[in-house]
C-alpha cells in the first residue's frame, strides 16, 4: 500500500525559538521547549504511485495551484531525493488549525506530512529521525512529532538538531486557552519576522540567556511548579516580541485585542486567578491556567470580546499513523 494517513498536533513553544542559524536546514539559533496541544491537529494523506501523472496537493478538499503548492512540493522532492525516490505523489491535508495565524499550523502540517511520507515509503524511521525530516519542512514541526512536553535541542547540523520528549503524557492540571482574536493569515511571515528580529540590539542578550531559561523550565516541569512555568512562558513571549518591536525596521504581530487580553491576564492575576499568557507569531493569545480557573477566565474574555472564539486545550499526543 503506497498510501498512508498521519495525524500530528500543533505545539506551542513555552521557551521560544525565533531565529535560524541555517535557513536551508532550518537549524535554530536557540533551543526551545514546547507543549503539544490536543485541540489543534492536521490529518495528511500521502500517496505515491507510478500510475499518477502529476503531483497534486489538496488542502481542506481544495486543489491548490502551483504557487500555493510550491513549498510542499519542494519539501517532498527534497525528501524523495534523500531516499532515492522520484515517483509522482498526491497529498491531501485537512487542517484543523487556522493557517498562518500564529497557532502553529505549519508545525502540525509538516509533522503529519513527514510521517505520512515516511510510512508510505516504509522507511521505518524512529521518532528522532522523523523529527529531523519534519524540521526540514518547518522548524517547529520537529517538536510536533512528540506529545506532552518536548525539547528541541538546537544542534549545529542536520544530524544534531532534533526534538526529544521530556514527558510524553504529563500528569499535570494544565490547560491552555487559545483565544482566536484574528484567524487571517499574518502580514509578516515567521521567516521574515525572524530575520528582522535579529537586527534588534537586544537579540544577542536574549540568545545568551537561552540555555538558562531552558534549564529553569525543565526544573519547573520536574517540580510541577505551575507558577514558575507560567512566569517563564510569559517572559519568553515578551522577550521574543520585544525583539520585534526593537528591530530595524520595527514591527509587531500584536493587535489592539492582543494588548487588551494581556491586560486582562494581569488583572485576573491581581484577583487571585492564576494564569499566564504566551503569544507566537500572530495576534492570538494563549492563556495557561489550571482547570478550576478556566470557566472564570473564559467568562472574563467573553465579557471583553463577546464574539471571540476560545478553544480549551490540554496535552496532545505525538504523531500517529491513522491508516
Amino acid at each position: 500500500m503506497n498510501k498512508k494517513t498521519a495525524r500530528a498536533h500543533t505545539n506551542i513553544a513555552l521557551i521560544k525559538y525565533w531565529g535560524k542559524a541555517n535557513p536551508d536546514l532550518k537549524l535554530p539559533l536557540m533551543s526551545s521547549l514546547s507543549m503539544t496541544l490536543d485541540a489543534f491537529y492536521t490529518d495528511t494523506t500521502f500517496e505515491h504511485s507510478p500510475e499518477l501523472t502529476e503531483n497534486s496537493f489538496y488542502l481542506n478538499g481544495q486543489k491548490q495551484d502551483l504557487s500555493s503548492s510550491k513549498r510542499v512540493f519542494e519539501y517532498i522532492k527534497r525528501l524523495q531525493k534523500m531516499y532515492g525516490f522520484n515517483d509522482h505523489f498526491k497529498i491531501s491535508s485537512i487542517n484543523h488549525v487556522p493557517t498562518a495565524a500564529g497557532l502553529a499550523s505549519s508545525a502540525s502540517a509538516f509533522a503529519a506530512l513527514a510521517a505520512s511520507f515516511a510510512s508510505s515509503y516504509q522507511l521505518d524511521l524512529d521518532k528522532k529521525d522523523l523529527s529531523k525530516l519534519a524540521r526540514l519542512g518547518s522548524g517547529s514541526a520537529t517538536r510536533s512529532v512528540y506529545g506532552g512536553f518536548v525539547i528541541w535541542e538546537k544542534g549545529n547540523s542536520h544530524d544534531t538538531s532534533f526534538a526529544t520528549s521530556l514527558i510524553e503524557k504529563p500528569a499535570w492540571d494544565l490547560q491552555m486557552l487559545a483565544v482566536e482574536v484574528n484567524t487571517h493569515p499574518k502580514e509578516i511571515s515567521s521567516s521574515t519576522g525572524m530575520k528582522l528580529a535579529q537586527s534588534s540590539p537586544f537579540y544577542q542578550n536574549w540568545l545568551a540567556r537561552n540555555q538558562e531559561e531552558i534549564d529553569l523550565m525543565k526544573k519547573a516541569i520536574d517540580n510541577k511548579d505551575f507558577t514558575q512555568l507560567g512566569e517563564l512562558s510569559e517572559l519568553s513571549a515578551n522577550e521574543m516580541h520585544s525583539l520585534n518591536l526593537t528591530s530595524q525596521p520595527s514591527f509587531t504581530y500584536f493587535s489592539p485585542q492582543t494588548i487588551a487580553l494581556i491586560n486582562l491576564v494581569h488583572k485576573l492575576r491581581q484577583q487571585g486567578i492564576e494564569c499566564y499568557y504566551t503569544i507566537d507569531a500572530g495576534p492570538n493569545v494563549k492563556i495557561l491556567t489550571k482547570h478550576n480557573y478556566t470557566e472564570k477566565i473564559v467568562n472574563s474574555v467573553q465579557e471583553l470580546f463577546p464574539n471571540v472564539k476560545i478553544v480549551t486545550a490540554g496535552f496532545g499526543p505525538g504523531v500517529t499513523i491513522l491508516n
